[in-house]
């Protein structure tokens, strides 16, 4: 029996999606079914045997974690498909035994004797990110070559490894894609790979059970240690001091280290300045935004690992229109597949526009003003962290002030909005930059022209 006005369920439900977008949460998500919960499981049912791999792979471990908030009980996600018997078991279940420190034989047995000190660390790796899935073109070719250099050393060959870029670019999956091949060709190495916000939730557990001696063993006692999405940190004072301990004892044993965040070091915000200073120590390598020639080679491969053929001329439109990142431009794929799957109908142009209309449509009219940032700071070579910093002085004023102007012109932020991305600014001061940039366009032919030139790059 299905209950989907379980209040738990609404609450679970209304995170995701918060959490993952009104596309995804209408695709996967809300044709989801809860069908019970209690004594430590939760059974919810897909339609199709794809949408519960899918929802499975994707979306598992944050449906553990959230059910877990509300019950604390629960140890298992089981996700069944419609067709099945409510006892069936799932491709994989999400369990808090996938959180885990990364002590295996092959990927799709975990080494069920590892010590209990090694339980619930990390991450559990996705199978599908290793390097042979990775597509590798010019915005990513040194970053991917560096992963594998790393992963292929005995010992580390740049210290750390420090990985950056955008949203959805490719940077977990290298990470994932590094641990894949450490614990295949040396299972005797021990890796842990994590996000920082797990990192910082365990050595606030450590505190809190007067444990951290346990805490820092578990953490400087590894071969390999990688965090993803360090920028978490930021702010975080006594969680910054412990990585950096933790850093500097890894570091002076040699053990290799392999950081992942959305800034390159010297721009993250509310980071210490010795702790910037150490993450950039070893080799620095950005993940730039795809070129269409990239993101068409993704589609192709993702095409034919999903083996199903879709028309040269839909793969071509969704490269030409999905830019963004490349977690969505996939995203998309399976969508329309799922579509042709569930509907029984053909991969079609006019089915795929008919499918993802509201993708679409928003990426026809996205801007970000972090990309209008990063764009604007490369042509007048300053630092990304001049866009909010306080300094004045004319070579850094003047590109800020461009940058606020084209966040007027090309997205639909408000000025107080616009404010607080450049450093908290106040409107007023949003203002008076559009209106001297337009007087600037005015007299300055050579000035107006750059800034046309600007324009034409970001909406390209």
């Amino acid at each position: 029996m299905e209950d989907n006005q379980a209040p738990q369920w609404i609450r679970v439900r209304a995170k995701l999606r918060a959490e993952y977008g009104e596309a995804a949460y209408r695709s996967w998500l809300k044709p989801v079914s809860l069908i019970s919960a209690g004594r430590g499981v939760v059974q919810i049912s897909a339609p199709t045997k794809f949408m519960r791999d899918w929802v499975d792979q994707q979306y598992g471990d944050r449906l553990l974690e959230l059910w877990s908030d509300e019950d604390p009980n629960i140890r298992v996600i089981d996700i069944v498909h419609s067709g099945a018997v409510a006892a069936a078991t799932p491709a994989r279940p999400a369990t808090a035994s996938s959180v885990w420190s990364s002590k295996y034989s092959d990927k799709n047995n975990l080494d069920q004797n590892k010590s209990d000190r090694n339980n619930n660390v990390g991450a559990r790796l996705d199978s599908r990110f290793d390097f042979s899935n990775f597509v590798v073109g010019k915005p990513n070719e040194l970053a991917f070559a560096a992963a594998r250099r790393v992963a292929e050393a005995d010992v580390a060959p740049f210290n750390p490894l420090f990985l950056y870029g955008g949203v959805g670019l490719g940077k977990t999956h290298l990470m994932h894609a590094i641990a894949w091949h450490i614990q295949t060709t040396q299972p005797e190495k021990r890796v842990i790979y994590l996000s920082a916000e797990i990192f910082m939730y365990q050595f606030i557990r450590a505190m809190r059970y007067k444990d951290t001696m346990a805490f820092k063993e578990q953490f400087r006692s590894v071969d390999v240690l990688m965090i993803d999405d360090v920028q978490f940190f930021s702010g975080k004072d006594s969680t910054q001091e412990e990585f950096f301990h933790t850093f500097n004892a890894l570091v002076d044993q040699n053990r290799q280290v392999v950081i992942s965040a959305d800034k390159s070091p010297s721009d993250l915000e509310g980071m210490e300045e010795r702790m910037k200073s150490r993450l950039g120590w070893g080799l620095v390598a950005d993940i730039h935004p795809t070129t269409y020639e990239l993101r068409l080679g993704i589609l192709q491969v993702k095409a034919e690992r999903m083996n199903v053929t879709v028309p040269s001329k839909v793969l071509e439109f969704l490269a030409h229109k999905i830019t963004s990142n490349v977690r969505e431009l996939e995203g998309a794929l399976n969508r329309i597949v799922a579509y042709a799957d569930l509907v029984g109908r053909d991969i079609t142009l006019d089915s795929t526009q008919e499918v993802l209309q509201d993708i679409l449509r928003a990426n026809d009219r996205r801007v970000t003003i972090d990309e209008i940032q990063k764009r604007v700071a490369e042509h007048y070579n300053i630092r990304l962290g001049e866009m909010y910093s306080a300094r004045r002085a004319r070579a850094v004023a003047r590109p800020r002030q461009v940058a606020m102007y084209l966040a007027k012109q090309l997205t639909p932020r408000s000025l107080p909005e616009i404010g607080r991305k450049f450093g908290g600014r106040d409107h007023t001061t949003v203002m008076y930059a559009v209106r001297k940039i337009d007087e600037l366009r005015a007299t300055d032919s050579s000035f107006s022209e750059d800034i046309d030139l600007l324009r034409r790059m970001l909406e390209g």
